[in-house]
């Protein structure tokens, strides 16, 4: 396969100007690239330009290898912040699991119905209870338990692991563990959770018997990159569902199921099609 034989990503930001998208797309004309995707986004409030662009490299007189080197001089030019992707270079995503397996599950359907363009070279728990999952698709599974005298050793073992296997993305996939401060930095931004709408409303042990008790008629699920901020990073997805007082807890429980292993595969759908740009604490999502 040629070198050239791929499409190119780019994901680009810089302060609002004129020019921009006719400066790039006639880059990519020059070198002879074919446009296959475009969208762009302007931050009113602060006058920030984004811009997802993907094209066809078939033709390209420019090989991949040399793209970035080319490109740069643009994009000082416009003092952005840059990156471009490759679709012959599949991320590499590590999933956290503890023992709710509802969206690994759905995480493996979709891998192995070929909707992500990634590689699970490794599934990493703090039990062994999820392992059957993995063995069955044939990934390796490594269990790390973790108590409170434990925990900095252990996440320094997984660090390690997730480098040695050059990982790219960790999806927690309702992983029953807080990340300290040292984990989260070695992967800023790659990191996604899932986790249900009742937060911060209903804290602590069983919130769906919180949430039922207090009538509640609509739930729901974000996905988000993680931070230090418990809960609170830039949110990636979300949607939900509405509820009515027919709804018994066990209700609640499976619609919340249904909900975080839906919204979690999207989110790692848009990650794995270079569609999210990190704004600060928001993204944006083309």
């Amino acid at each position: 396969m040629s070198e050239n034989n791929v499409n190119a990503f780019l994901l680009f930001t810089c302060p609002d100007q004129n020019g921009i998208v006719a400066k790039i797309t006639q880059f990519i004309y020059e070198i002879g690239g074919n446009i296959i995707d475009l969208d762009e986004h302007v931050n009113q409030n602060q006058q920030f330009f984004s811009l997802r662009i993907a094209w066809n490299m078939s033709n390209s007189t420019v090989p991949a290898s040399k793209l970035h080197e080319a490109f740069e001089p643009l994009a000082k030019e416009f003092n952005a912040h840059w990156r471009i992707e490759f679709s012959n270079q599949k991320q590499r995503v590590a999933i956290f699991v503890s023992k709710y397996d509802h969206c690994l599950q759905e995480i493996m359907w979709r891998y192995n119905m070929n909707e992500y363009d990634i590689e699970i070279p490794l599934i990493v728990s703090n039990h062994p209870d999820l392992k059957p999952i993995a063995d069955a698709h044939g990934i390796p599974y490594h269990v790390f338990p973790i108590t409170k005298d434990t925990k900095a050793e252990q996440e320094a073992k997984e660090i390690a692991l997730l480098k040695e296997h050059n990982i790219d993305l960790v999806v927690l996939a309702r992983y029953m563990q807080v990340l300290s401060p040292t984990f989260i930095d070695a992967f800023k931004n790659k990191i996604i959770n899932i986790h249900h709408s009742f937060l911060p409303g209903f804290v602590g042990g069983n919130p769906y018997k919180q949430a039922y008790e207090r009538g509640v008629k609509m739930i729901g699920a974000t996905s988000h990159f993680v931070t230090e901020d418990l809960d609170e990073g830039p949110i990636i997805e979300q949607d939900i569902m509405r509820i009515t007082h027919k709804d018994t807890i066990k209700d609640l429980i499976r619609k919340g199921r249904d909900l975080e292993r839906i919204v979690l595969a999207r989110a790692l759908a848009y990650k794995a099609e270079h569609r999210i740009i990190v704004d600060g604490t928001r993204t944006i999502v083309f």
